[in-house]
C-alpha cells in the first residue's frame, strides 16, 4: 500500500513536470540602428489605405502545426498581404515567443510546452509580402497567454484562422520593421 502511494505521487510529480513550459531567452543581436534616437522624418504613427480584396477562412485539424499550416494556406492561396482578422480553436501543445525587455537590443522569452493542451482565445497579425506574422493568445482554466505564434503549435480539435487579403499594390515595406523609427 505504501509502495503504491509513493508510486502514485511519484507518477503525478512527473506528469506536472511533463506538462510544465519550457523558457527559452535569446537576445537580438545588436546592430548600429539599435543605439540611433528615433528619426524626425518617420511619423509617431502613419496610416496606411488600402482596399480588402476577399475574405479566406482556413481550418485545420487534428495534429496540424498551426504556424505551418498559415504559411502553406498563404502560399497555395497566393496571398502577399492580409490581415489576419480572427482565429479560435485548440492546441495540444504551444510555442510561442514575447518581448521579454524594454531596451534595445531586444530580448525574447520562447515558451514551449509539448504536453499541455490550451484554447485559442484569439489569432490576429498580418501576412506581408507572403510572411505570416502572427500573433496569438490562449488560454487555460487559469490564465490566458501567449505572443508570436511559433512552429511546434499542434492542433487539438480544429482551428480556425481568418484573413482579409488586402490589394498587392499596398505599401507594407516598414510595417513591422523595428528600425523604422
Amino acid at each position: 500500500m505504501k509502495r503504491t502511494l509513493v508510486a502514485l505521487i511519484l507518477l503525478a510529480g512527473a506528469a506536472r513536470l511533463a506538462a510544465q513550459d519550457v523558457r527559452t531567452e535569446t537576445t537580438s543581436p545588436a546592430n548600429a540602428a539599435d543605439a540611433q534616437p528615433n528619426s524626425d522624418r518617420v511619423p509617431p504613427g502613419y496610416a496606411i489605405a488600402t482596399t480588402l480584396q476577399r475574405v479566406v477562412v482556413l481550418r485545420f485539424k487534428y495534429q496540424a502545426d498551426l504556424l505551418a499550416g498559415l504559411e502553406a494556406a498563404v502560399r497555395e492561396q497566393k496571398i502577399r498581404h492580409a490581415v489576419i482578422l480572427a482565429g479560435i480553436g485548440s492546441v495540444r501543445s504551444y510555442h510561442y515567443h514575447a518581448v521579454s525587455n524594454r531596451e534595445f537590443p531586444s530580448k525574447n522569452i520562447f515558451v514551449r510546452n509539448a504536453a499541455k493542451p490550451a484554447d485559442i482565445a484569439s489569432v490576429n497579425g498580418y501576412v506581408i509580402d507572403g510572411r505570416v506574422h502572427a500573433h496569438v493568445v490562449f488560454s487555460d482554466e487559469h490564465q490566458a497567454f501567449g505572443g508570436h505564434l511559433e512552429s511546434g503549435t499542434s492542433v487539438f480539435t480544429f482551428a480556425i484562422v481568418t484573413l482579409g487579403v488586402l490589394d498587392d499594390a499596398t505599401k507594407f515595406e516598414h510595417l513591422d520593421d523595428k528600425n523604422y523609427r
